[in-house]
């Protein structure tokens, strides 16, 4: 029986004595603490508690190994590079437009370094303590020092590289190597570091100071001072960490809603927010039970966003597209060809590794309940099992392996509900067996966001992009190759005019905001109304956009579709991405419609359609519908200037909505039932009594599903719908229960209303319960609801609960 290699055994090869991460008490003395602090910091980066021998983490170390001989066997100090394929030189900082790449190659050479760091302490590498390795380290951190990280040099390109980026690997090499490095070097590298990361980097909370890069900037402040036993520095990294825990309501951070956002527009929980969650759960770890622990109260905020903000947008170990930027388009890498494509479940699984990390800093029962999520997740991931996963960190794998070891912990399911995030323009929707999210835009918050030649065709993302996914299918619907083959002006959900636009159209950095503010919805938890007042990129196009959120159906409805572009304007019911071999069978009304590629037709009265082993969709009253099979070539480079070229193909079926050229005031509606049977499909579409649509206009829009006691409006503009009668914009939903009581849900998405009255002719005995927004109720054969001052509430929903007369 292999005896696992113990956390003493290989931490002793970089030096040092081990430690555990246990947090409850002050682990250490102070004349040790940056000794042992450091060895904290081996323990987390290196992971610990797991067995060398045994899989996954043989074949991982393994692999670590070939990678380390690769970059080991091709480094070649020379002036303006490390290694030939990462030439960090630049010609002409102040003017050309490849810094950017420059300034990368050089903290990619520094992170090369730190991966050949961490084969020299790890076993089961077949480098572990190799002395030509070390001495091939040490080269490399001097060269890279004296050419082109150091106190005399003016950084260059992209400013991340030489503030986080860069001096994070350096720090980390500095911590492994520690015993291995001349102190007068040591000296050297921390005075590179203090001159491109000086206090002043976290003096103000604003610029590229705040959320994830904050806490990222604190990560190397906190190192910074451990290696240069200065407590000082450390004091300050801690510090400099309270302003990213408050709520915040606007810019950068997380929001009371469970919003996350970055760079000021865009929604960033999948990916900024996933760096600022496992940068804050290592800086926890690391300075707990020392004199600078982190005992801010505010950092209970983060705890609470686990399953208030980041949980939300995760289902089964994918983290949503809708919330990860530009990061949409990082997939194969042209300058390094045998990285792993990034796509949602690789993004989704450091995320799961970092909930698990900072269990540790929680409370017992914080940290039982996301141990029991993350079980859930790494079980129901069929698609890409995160202890398979090829890029996920030897230290994430170690924590997400002893979840999955752990008997005492018991999966819990996908919570069924929505969330509503207004300060973000997101939902989420789960039902049995599905989940689905909503992607909107504003005046504050961005049509897309691209910037480094990143994204540069998401223009529509944000143009009511509908996610879907089941539970035991279709989860690799956005991972396979989804962004560079995709048409990307036919997103499903959205509508947009085909007029033609740049890469990059609106601007890097999240600059291209529509001026509309009726964007968001109200919810009861289980349901939803959301709106969407959209208005195109570089377009003329406008239209009014409602979704309405049920147990096992999204009612989709527009009007009010205008456009002088000269162009078609088109709404996208669907656009599966069918794999490779796209052999999902397409049925019509009962007619099963050819397979083959390229293939299309014009659907005339068309009441439902079916994708096998996806899902059905229903056109109430009949329309006439587009269908269309095509096999699409792409490449990442097409969407990311730094994407590999390779010519990848994947087949698709879609369904649109033609509304012509320059339409006025043209409208559509379907209901998407994600997981249905072509049957069940057949049933709804003959079921002329399961909808009523109330209004789609553009000046409401509603429905009502009398069976479910389901009613939800969109009032663009105040005005009757139904039994429903708004005194201004708003969003209503009603849903009424069989035990004689009704929850009435109100939102006011503009975040103008000073006052709102809402009339419900329904006969009310009593209000039981309401928010302190509510300034009136009158109850009887008719309820009317007085709301005061909505704006601010940011566009949250007010629930006010009544018993039925």
């Amino acid at each position: 029986m292999t005896t696992p290699w113990s956390r003493r055994g290989f931490l002793t090869v970089c030096s040092g004595t081990a430690l555990s991460l246990g947090l409850g008490t002050r682990a250490f003395a102070a004349s040790d603490e940056f000794a042992t602090l450091r060895a904290r910091w081996r323990t987390l980066i290196l992971g610990e508690g797991f067995d060398p021998a045994a899989e996954p983490f043989r074949s991982r170390l393994a692999d670590l190994g070939t990678t380390a001989g690769r970059y080991r066997a091709s480094m070649a100090p020379a002036a303006g590079s490390l290694w030939p394929d990462l030439v960090y030189a630049d010609p002409d900082p102040d003017t050309d437009q490849e810094s950017y790449r420059y300034s990368g190659n050089m903290n990619t050479s520094y992170t090369r370094l730190s991966t050949l760091a961490q084969a020299y302490c790890l076993p089961g590498i077949g480098l572990t303590g190799d002395a030509d390795l070390r001495d091939a380290i040490r080269a490399g951190l001097d060269h890279l020092h004296d050419d082109v990280y150091h106190p005399d040099r003016t950084r260059y390109g992209n400013w991340y590289s030489w503030q986080i980026g860069a001096p994070q690997a350096l720090l980390d090499v500095c911590v492994l190597m520690y015993d291995a490095l001349p102190a007068d070097r040591l000296a050297g590298y921390l005075a590179a570091v203090d001159h491109f990361v000086p206090d002043s980097a976290v003096a103000s909370y604003s610029g590229t100071s705040t959320g994830a890069n904050r806490v990222d900037l604190c990560r190397v402040l906190a190192l910074r001072g451990v290696l240069g036993a200065s407590a000082a520095k450390v004091a300050l990294a801690r510090d400099a960490l309270s302003p990213v825990f408050p709520y915040v309501t606007s810019g950068d951070g997380l929001y009371a809603d469970g919003s996350f956002i970055q760079h000021t527009t865009v929604p960033y929980t999948g990916s900024y927010g996933s760096v600022m969650l496992g940068g804050l759960g290592l800086l926890f770890a690391l300075l707990a039970g020392s004199s600078w622990e982190v005992t801010d109260p505010d950092r209970q905020i983060v705890f609470d966003a686990v399953e208030h903000a980041w949980a939300p947008f995760i289902h089964n170990g994918l983290v949503m597209d809708g919330v990860a930027g530009r990061a949409i388009s990082r997939g194969l890498s042209a300058a390094d060809p045998q990285r792993i494509q990034q796509d949602d479940h690789l993004r989704g699984h450091p995320i799961l590794g970092a909930i698990v990390l900072l269990g540790q800093a929680a409370s017992a029962a914080e940290n039982a309940r996301w141990r029991a999520l993350v079980k859930g997740w790494m079980q129901r991931d069929h698609y890409s099992p995160p202890l398979a996963d090829p890029v996920l960190s030897l230290p994430h794998l170690a924590r997400l392996k002893g979840v999955q070891d752990d008997g005492s912990v018991t999966a819990v399911a996908e919570p069924a509900g929505h969330r509503l995030f207004p300060s973000m323009a997101r939902a989420t929707h789960r039902g049995p067996g599905w989940a689905a999210a909503l992607s909107m835009a504003d005046k504050r918050i961005t049509h897309y966001e691209t910037g480094n030649g990143e994204n540069l065709r998401g223009w529509h993302t944000g143009a009511g992009m509908l996610y879907w996914w089941g539970d035991t299918f279709a989860n690799g619907q956005y991972s396979d190759a989804f962004w560079p083959t995709v048409d990307p002006y036919r997103l499903p959900g959205t509508t947009v005019s085909r007029k033609a636009l740049a890469d990059g159209a609106g601007g890097d950095w999240g600059a291209s905001m529509p001026d509309a503010d009726w964007v968001g919805g109200a919810t009861d938890g289980h349901r939803a109304a959301v709106g969407q007042h959209l208005k195109g990129l570089q377009s003329t196009l406008v239209a009014k956009k409602s979704w309405f959120f049920l147990d096992d159906t999204v009612v989709c409805l527009g009007a009010g579709i205008t456009c002088t572009d000269g162009t078609a304007v088109e709404t996208t019911v669907e656009n599966r991405n069918l794999g490779p071999t796209g052999g999902a069978p397409f049925t019509v009304d009962g007619t099963v419609r050819p397979a083959g590629y390229p293939w299309s037709a014009t659907l005339t009265g068309a009441k439902w359609a079916h994708i096998g082993g996806h899902g059905g969709y229903v056109f109430p009253g009949g329309a006439t519908v587009r269908a269309l099979r095509d096999a699409r070539d792409g490449s990442w480079s097409t969407i990311n200037r730094g994407g590999a070229t390779t010519v990848l193909n994947r087949k698709y079926l879609t369904m649109y909505v033609d509304h012509g050229t320059d339409p006025a005031n043209a409208s559509y509606a379907y209901l998407l039932l994600p997981g249905a049977t072509a049957a069940r499909t057949r049933a709804r579409a003959a079921d002329a009594h399961w909808l009523t649509v109330l209004a789609n206009t553009d000046n409401q829009q509603g429905v009502a599903v009398t069976s479910l006691g389901f009613t939800g409006v969109n009032f663009w503009f105040g005005g009757t719908v139904g039994t429903l009668t708004a005194s201004d914009p708003c969003s209503v939903m009603i849903s009424e229960d069989d035990d004689g009581t009704a929850v009435i849900a109100v939102s006011d998405p503009m975040g103008r209303r000073t006052s709102l009255t809402l009339t419900w002719r329904r006969a009310v005995a009593a209000v039981t319960s309401a928010p302190g927004t509510l300034a009136s109720a009158t109850t009887g054969a008719t309820l009317t609801l007085g709301f005061g001052d909505l704006t601010g509430a940011a566009g949250a929903t007010q629930r006010v609960t009544v018993r039925l007369g």
